[in-house]
Order: C-alpha cells, then sequence, then structure tokens
C-alpha cells in the first residue's frame, strides 16, 4: 500500500473515532515529585538536558496509563492539589517528558512543581506528603517558539535520519511525519520511535522539507514545513527552525460528566 494511502486511511480514522475525545476533561489521580532532578534527565521521551529548560523546569513523569506509550511525550497538564488548606486553586502547568514505572501516580513532579502546588510559606508542609490526590487535565502548551527539529545522534547520513520534533504547541499528537527532497513529489514516510522522536533508513538527499498529521483534540490534518527545514549538509545535534507553529486545541464543551468541571472553575 502507498505511502499516500496509508497516511489517508489514518486522518479518515482519526476523523471518526476522535470526536470521542475531549483533553480539556478533568479527571482524578494523585501525584509525587522526583527527591533529586538526576531521573529527569535521562526520560524516556529523550528530551535530556533540554527537559529541564522546558516551562521553567516544572515537568513531571505520567504513568503508563496517561503515557500512551509514548503520545504524551511534550503534552502539557494542568494539575491543582485537593488540599486546599495546603495548596493554590491555580495549580500547576507541567509538560510531560517521562514515563513513570507505576500506575499507583498519575504524575511524579518535579521537585518545583510539586512545590508549586502549594500556598506561599507552605512549601515545607506540603513536602511532607509523599502523594497527593489532584485532579489533572490537559491543557495547549505554549512555547512562544516554532516547531523545531533536531537531528539526533542515531543518525547516519546521507539516509539514516533519526529527528525529534521540539516545542510542539497546543493540545496536539504528532500521528505520523514524512520527509522529502525539496522540489520532489515523493514522501517517505518515517517511523515512530517514542514520543517525538522518528526515523527512515531511507532519508533522501538533502535538502529536505516534511510534512506531519497533527491531531487537535479531535480531528486530523496536515501540516506543512517551509520549503527547506534540513539543508544539505544536516548536522547531528543541530536544531533547525521548521518555520511552522502548531497552536491546535480541543472542543471544551464534550465532557461527560460536568461534576469535576464544574469544580475545575
Amino acid at each position: 500500500m502507498s505511502t499516500i494511502n496509508v497516511v489517508s486511511m489514518l486522518l479518515l480514522f482519526l476523523s471518526i473515532t476522535s470526536a470521542f475525545a475531549c483533553d480539556w476533561c478533568a479527571q482524578q489521580t494523585k501525584a509525587s515529585f522526583f527527591s533529586s532532578p538526576g531521573p529527569l534527565y535521562v526520560g524516556v521521551c529523550g528530551y535530556g538536558a533540554v527537559a529541564t529548560q522546558l516551562y521553567n523546569g516544572y515537568i513531571a513523569a505520567a504513568s503508563p496509563a496517561l503515557f500512551r506509550e509514548g503520545d504524551s511525550c511534550g503534552s502539557c497538564f494542568e494539575v491543582r492539589c485537593k488540599d486546599e488548606r495546603l495548596c493554590k486553586k491555580e495549580g500547576v502547568k507541567v509538560i510531560v517528558t517521562d514515563m513513570s514505572r507505576t500506575n499507583r501516580t498519575g504524575f511524579v513532579l518535579s521537585k518545583e512543581a510539586f512545590m508549586a502546588l502549594g500556598h506561599d510559606g507552605l512549601a515545607h508542609d506540603l513536602m511532607q506528603h509523599e502523594t497527593l490526590d489532584v485532579l489533572f487535565r490537559r491543557t495547549p502548551c505554549e512555547h512562544n517558539k516554532n516547531l523545531s527539529i533536531r537531528v539526533e545522534e542515531r543518525s547516519r547520513g546521507p539516509n539514516h535520519l533519526t529527528i525529534k520534533f521540539l516545542y510542539q504547541g497546543g493540545q496536539t499528537d504528532i500521528m505520523a511525519v514524512e520527509v522529502a527532497q525539496v522540489g520532489s513529489p515523493v514522501w517517505q514516510y518515517m517511523s515512530q520511535r517514542i514520543g517525538p522522536i522518528w526515523s527512515t533508513p531511507r532519508a533522501p538527499m538533502g535538502p529536505l522539507r516534511f510534512r506531519l498529521v497533527v491531531t487537535g483534540g479531535y480531528d486530523g490534518k496536515w501540516v506543512w514545513t517551509e520549503e527547506e527545514v534540513l539543508p544539505v549538509d544536516w548536522k547531528i545535534g543541530e536544531l533547525y527552525d521548521a518555520k511552522v507553529q502548531i497552536k491546535d486545541i480541543a472542543q471544551e464543551s464534550c465532557c461527560p460528566d460536568n461534576s469535576y468541571r464544574e469544580r475545575w472553575r
């Protein structure tokens, strides 16, 4: 089956099934925290040290259930502690950079994010709790930057290309990626390794452009990059500006149970 047919079927599937999704819906879970920043540098999403630069270090590992086999990498969530005595109503906004090893808590937060849940002056009291009962919901990511593409160390040019997407905005998932030489009508499908990392052993010669299938809560669409993103002499470790921003958000009116939704306001 051709690449065009495969991606067309994916878009059709998304348009049918994603109408049932609503990322604004609040849910209950528990949250704990990392006592040291070490684990955050080796998160399975592959962000490395860049992770601690996202959202001022307000980052999190999601449970296997919430991690969605890597699709939640780079997703943003609002998290609110339910203990009004200890915690601020507004909660914190975190970005997922790792997967925790258990479903006992929905999120393991960075220490900075966990402490920010509390009222001023109560951080010490908050840290006495190993876990907190929280409400959470997915929320749009806001980076104020264009989508960017980093050439990963696993690349072996010119044909073996592995890339990582950074600064993916909105409430979006990248479901498919294709690459083509600038000026060529032939697109090569890339395989998702995990989360933001995609690869192909058959990359065309540069300069290269990309197109993505992106979902925004309830629908799928094509997103095309500028004519040239990677130059002919692309380099491992370099970050390239895709010159597009992804800002799609989910519908806010589809929550089946209004109880948590009302409590969120």
